[in-house]
């Protein structure tokens, strides 16, 4: 009951195209009317937010990755299974319904069906993420965390819950571009010392072969999603979808 009801408050907010946070960064403005600060960044942490300097460095094995990713793609496939049983009685969405526009945002985005099914999923996932997550690995990853790069020196940091906060409330998204924030980071007991990042997609009909977005505008303009991960924060990253697995590996450059 808990979970549903956290579900539908959060559903109120804001809707995605395949990600949980995609919208927001569209149409921050709306979303930060609409839900209150607290559901506009709902960054969740795995464990202690700064590690001690004994656990800087210190790297996830191989059998611990594979045990993560197993986990993460069978998050993924229990939220898929949870949202379209609740939705089409666990039959996947067709085409023409995936496509089916169901308004369009204040910044002028069409909200179609696909974008509002898969936050819905997004947002399971990630409640499944942080539970086998924290049992696997506590205080080796975070949640949807946001990094910025320093235009001065180059270097990459963490933007903090109130300076995002400060930055959803302007426009429709101007003061937002620019920042990565992948679904799942996997560090060291430092977010900024990352060992591999994922993003959920929920591709919609599930016969669609899940990718990654692509940025059309912003400094980002040009490549895609996996690429700036890898580049900027120096680690390898990969999509995890229903049906397909860990897909469409990046390698850090």
């Amino acid at each position: 009951m808990g979970v549903t009801v956290l579900l539908g408050a959060w559903l109120t907010a804001c809707y995605a195209w395949d990600s949980a946070t995609s919208a927001c960064q569209r149409t921050p403005a709306y979303c930060a009317t609409l839900a209150g600060e607290e559901s506009v960044v709902p960054l969740v942490r795995g464990g202690a937010e700064v590690a001690s300097l004994s656990a800087v460095h210190r790297l996830l094995s191989r059998d611990t990755l594979s045990h993560v990713e197993e986990a993460l793609v069978a998050c993924a496939e229990s939220a898929n299974a949870e949202v379209n049983l609740q939705h089409f009685g666990g039959q996947s969405p067709s085409r023409p319904q995936c496509q089916e526009v169901l308004h369009v945002d204040p910044c002028g985005v069409s909200v179609t069906r696909a974008m509002r099914l898969g936050q819905e999923k997004h947002h399971l996932a990630l409640l499944c993420a942080q539970e086998q997550l924290g049992a696997l690995i506590p205080g080796r990853f975070a949640l949807e965390p946001r990094y910025r790069q320093d235009p001065a020196t180059g270097r990459t940091h963490l933007v903090s819950e109130q300076e995002a906060r400060r930055l959803l409330q302007t426009g429709c998204g101007e003061d937002i571009k620019g920042t990565l924030r992948p679904d799942v980071v996997l560090h060291s007991g430092d977010p900024l010392l990352v060992q591999a990042v994922y993003d959920f997609k929920f591709p919609c009909p599930s016969t669609n072969e899940p990718f990654w977005r692509e940025y059309i505008e912003g400094p980002h303009q040009g490549a895609h999603q996996g690429a700036v991960y890898a580049r900027r924060l120096q680690t390898e990253a990969a999509l995890i979808s229903p049906r397909w697995g860990v897909h469409r590996r990046v390698r850090r450059p």
